[in-house]
Formats: structure tokens, C-alpha cells, sequence
């Protein structure tokens, strides 16, 4: 599929703005007119697919100076608004001044390769590339501060986009949910890129120590998961990083790579397919910046 559209983010006091400028190369001027605060539904056409997100903009945004921006994906068979419960990002959002979008997928799944859309075709790649040129458009984000997390399938899309995207997003933070042995080998980041990801020991979903697993959807044949470690181990290799993790606490990072990445994990002892910490993934997503 193509890039964006048109594009348009819906609200009261906001309009549709026309889109079309894509990311990278010079910052992009902050748009004239500052959305309001508050959450609208938005648009983005994707070849001649018309996606759509939920969009959450801060008390203390005005427009005058350039805020971070994080994806938030949301699991299998869940939406945006079951993420937006979920995560929790919303109130860290406004505590801390940043624009989080949670984006609708196909089926309300997403396509990372091997799963788990049931159309094969959809491009959810240029999805976020075109959702994140939207808001740019209509809001002043720093762009060197894009993020991407999710939970559980959506984990698996911010590992994706950490794949595949790393020329838009600085850091990606995925909970319950592992790199697929069925397509590692075509993760090839643009660049080091930093990853912490929320892992639980007693996941019965996506089992920590990795194997086969069978879409609940049945969408897909199963897939095999790399397990929590072997992901860690298969990041810090991407990522150019040196010696060993060192442990704080349940967390586990490489903190000498290339670029200045940071790979991390974070276990959960006794959790289950649940996410982690929104207010850890932040904290880490936020002192990343994009080259």
C-alpha cells in the first residue's frame, strides 16, 4: 500500500486539516492553529484504505512549543479505546505533557508478517508512518520524540515498527509479546534503536520461554515465538551492544550500544499476559531521541 492521504482529526473546536507532508529531512513548522485538549477520533487514508485512531491531547498543550508523540497499539481482538483503559497512558499523558494516539487495526489485529490480520495485505507499516505525518500536520511535535508501545498484539506491532520504522520512532516499548522466529531475519532496523520490553514469567498466552502459539483469532497458522530472553539477546545484537545486561532490580539492559540504544527487560516474576508498567515504559521511551 501507499502512504497518506488525506488526512483530517476530528474534535470539538477542531477541524479536518488536509495531510500529505511525510516525516524526515528538516522539522516540520508547528501548524498555525493548536488543537484543542481533550480526545477526538482521527483519519488517515492509507492507499485506498481509510484508517482511523483516537488522538488524546493534553491539558497543558497550547501549540507554541513541540511535544513528544507515542503510538500506543492495542491487543488482538481489543480497540483503541480498550487500550487507552488498559495501558493507562492517558493520565501520564497530562502529567507529564505529551500527545498519545491510539490507532484502530484491521480486524482489530495487526499485521506483523506471519499474523494476524486475515487480509495478508494490510500494510499497518505505513499505517503508523502516515498516522504520525498527520499529526504532525495538525500539532507541534518534536520529532526526534516519537514512540511507539502496545499490549500483547500490539506489543508484537511496536516490535515491528522497531523492525521496520526506526527512522520515525527514537524507542519502542512492547508488553507481552516477543520477536516470531518466522521473520526475525527480516528485522533490519534503519538504525540502533532502543527497546524495553514488559514481560511476565507466567504468560499462557505468549509463553516467556518462547515456542508455538496459535492466533485466537484463527487467523494464521501458529507462530513461534523467540521467548523474553532470546528477544533480548536478538535486540542487544541489533543494536551493536557490548558485554553484558546489568540488573536493576527485575530489569535487565544493555546500556553500551551503538548510537547510545538501550536494550532492556523488564520481568514480571508470576505475571501473566497482562501489560507493565505504563509509567516505566515512559520513563524510559522519554530520555531516547531519535539521530
Amino acid at each position: 500500500m501507499g502512504g497518506a492521504g488525506s488526512a483530517g482529526i476530528g474534535g470539538s473546536g477542531t477541524g479536518g486539516i488536509a495531510g500529505g507532508a511525510g516525516t524526515g529531512g528538516a522539522p516540520t513548522a508547528c501548524p498555525s492553529t493548536a488543537l484543542e485538549p481533550g480526545e477526538s477520533m482521527g483519519m488517515v487514508q492509507v492507499g485506498n484504505t481509510m484508517r482511523t485512531f483516537l488522538l488524546h491531547v493534553p491539558p497543558s498543550y497550547t501549540g507554541d512549543a513541540r511535544v513528544p508523540l507515542v503510538l500506543d497499539f492495542h491487543g488482538l481482538m481489543s480497540t483503541p479505546a480498550g487500550e487507552k483503559t488498559a495501558m493507562g497512558l492517558g493520565p501520564i499523558a497530562d502529567s507529564e505533557g505529551f500527545i498519545v494516539a491510539w490507532p484502530a487495526g484491521i480486524d482489530n489485529a495487526w499485521n506483523v508478517g506471519p499474523c494476524c490480520t486475515t487480509s495478508r495485505d494490510v500494510d499497518d507499516v505505513a499505517f503508523a508512518r502516515a498516522l504520525v505525518t498527520a499529526v504532525q500536520e495538525q500539532a507541534c511535535i518534536d520529532e526526534k520524540r516519537v514512540y511507539a508501545t502496545g499490549f500483547s498484539m500490539g506489543g508484537g506491532m511496536s516490535h515491528y515498527l522497531a523492525c521496520h520504522a526506526a527512522d520515525v520512532f527514537a524507542a519502542v516499548a512492547p508488553h507481552a509479546f516477543d520477536l516470531l522466529e518466522e521473520n526475525e531475519v527480516e528485522c533490519v532496523p534503519a538504525r540502533p534503536i532502543s527497546v524495553l520490553s514488559f514481560r511476565g514469567t507466567n504468560d499462557s498466552l505468549v509463553n516467556y520461554d518462547g515456542g508455538e502459539s496459535n492466533p485466537p483469532n484463527g487467523c494464521c497458522p501458529p507462530i513461534h515465538f523467540l521467548g523474553a530472553l532470546e528477544t533480548l539477546e536478538k535486540w542487544s545484537q541489533l543494536s551493536e551492544c557490548d558485554g553484558n545486561p546489568t540488573l536493576m532490580g527485575n530489569t535487565q539492559r544493555y546500556t553500551t550500544c551503538a548510537g547510545g540504544a538501550q536494550i532492556g527487560l523488564v520481568t514480571i516474576q508470576g505475571g501473566g499476559h497482562a501489560p507493565g508498567s505504563a509509567r516505566d515504559a515512559w520513563d524510559f521511551l522519554k530520555t531516547k531521541l531519535l539521530p
